[in-house]
């Protein structure tokens, strides 16, 4: 019966020597979902671009190793394996006890939850007037329609904390999912304390690459910054010249050391 099944072109039946093959292997993959729209032509501008790599270089869970942590930005999300065409793309979300790379050999072409079984744990979505609506859950579901992006992330995503920042008016709200509802989250010292991760998000006024103004960036859990790899080599800097100093006061010189 297989063997003319074979030859038919069908699929053979399956039999206790031919067991039928798990969801897993059946269904799409990363590699067979489109990455992007093409009739979508907007590109993130510079500052989505900055602040996501902000958000990407600091976020250092404690409770969590860096080959088991996942940072996502401006990435599909696919969520549903019976509507292939939907899915969500935020400006920028993280997912904790995952494999950094694709089944471990490979960059993420967009989030496949099928394949990957483990929901985002924080997104941030970056306001602009044409998704304000959307993203501070305002918009209703109409008949037909995908469903919205807060029903998605709180109902089938279930992602714990989910971020809002606007640049226009500098305004960070934060919400926890209680339930199946994102409820807004007191913030204490201005920050986002997620104890789960040993972290917090808060707002930061400095200079990144080059700009001065008043970005969104992640903090220890007791609001300590944590630094980018350029803040890191110049605090590396500072805390040399500082010690060659000291030793110049003592009359040693400190290049006769090396």
């Amino acid at each position: 019966m297989n063997e003319l099944a074979t030859r038919s072109g069908n699929p053979p039946l399956p039999t206790p020597s031919n067991p039928p093959l798990a969801p897993r292997q059946t269904l799409p993959t990363m590699y067979d979902l489109p990455s992007e729209d093409p009739e979508e032509i907007r590109m993130p501008d510079e500052y989505h671009e900055l602040q996501s790599m902000l958000l990407r270089v600091t976020f250092r869970p404690r409770t969590f190793p860096g080959e088991q942590v996942f940072v996502g930005t401006d990435l599909n999300i696919y969520y549903d394996r019976h509507h292939l065409n939907w899915y969500k793309r935020p400006d920028w979300f993280a997912v904790v006890g995952v494999e950094r790379l694709y089944e471990g050999r490979d960059s993420r072409d967009s989030y496949v939850m099928w394949q990957e079984l483990v929901s985002p744990f924080v997104i941030v979505e970056l306001l602009s007037p044409s998704t304000e609506n959307e993203d501070l859950g305002r918009t209703v579901r109409q008949p037909g329609n995908p469903p919205t992006k807060w029903e998605v992330y709180s109902q089938i995503l279930r992602v714990p904390y989910y971020v809002v920042f606007s640049r226009l008016n500098n305004e960070f709200q934060a919400f926890h999912l209680v339930g199946t509802r994102y409820q807004p989250v007191s913030l204490s010292n201005g920050r986002l304390l997620i104890q789960e991760l040993e972290l917090s998000l808060g707002l930061w006024r400095g200079s990144y690459e080059d700009i001065n103004r008043l970005w969104l960036r992640w903090f220890t859990a007791d609001g300590q910054l944590i630094l980018t790899p350029n803040e890191e080599a110049a605090a590396a800097a500072q805390r040399a010249e500082l010690f060659a100093a000291k030793l110049r006061e003592l009359n040693i010189d400190p290049d006769s050391l090396g």
